[in-house]
């Protein structure tokens, strides 16, 4: 593997841990506040913050977090912590050069173009364009190593479904 090609694919794989380990803070965020009366937590925050729960962006903060629907914390919790751990795994076996993770990143970052697109013409800003952007590069590059590794596995001979040796 090229020298460029493994300096890319850990930036990525880097992206992919910063990725996994804010989903891990936000599953455990979510496990501390489960079963937790959240009106009550936002307004002992508001009053933490010494700001004024009758004055607008406090009142605004309160007023929200009173009007979200009674679910259940811990399964989202749950959820996040499984999106955490398939992130982590991507970025280890990125990190590493496992040929089953680049195909994965190419996969899961494919996924969500659609929905990107939708949240762009749906709700246009700077965030919504930039996270396309990224998304498009690292798919895009995904595939340019994906497809550089399988022109050369020709040109060498190799069958396309024969392992190759990484690291």
């Amino acid at each position: 593997m090229m020298t460029s090609t493994r300096s890319g694919l850990r930036v990525i794989a880097a992206i992919e841990a910063c990725k996994g380990l804010a989903s891990l803070l936000v599953a455990l965020g979510l496990h501390e506040l489960a079963g937790r009366n959240l009106q009550q937590l936002a307004e002992a925050l508001v009053s933490h913050a010494h700001l004024n729960p009758a004055s607008h962006l406090p009142g605004i903060f309160i007023q929200a977090v009173s009007a979200l629907p009674n679910v259940d914390l811990t399964l989202l919790a749950f959820g996040a912590l499984a999106y955490s751990a398939v992130r982590l795994v991507e970025a280890y076996g990125l990190w590493r050069g496992l040929v089953w993770t680049e195909w994965f990143a190419l996969g899961s970052g494919a996924i969500y173009l659609p929905f990107e697109i939708y949240e762009m013409v749906a709700h246009t800003s700077l965030l919504s364009v930039a996270v396309f952007v990224l998304n498009v590069i690292v798919v895009g590059y995904m595939a340019r190593v994906l497809l550089v590794q399988h022109g050369a596995a020709k040109a060498s001979g190799a069958q396309a479904n024969e392992p190759r040796k990484i690291l």
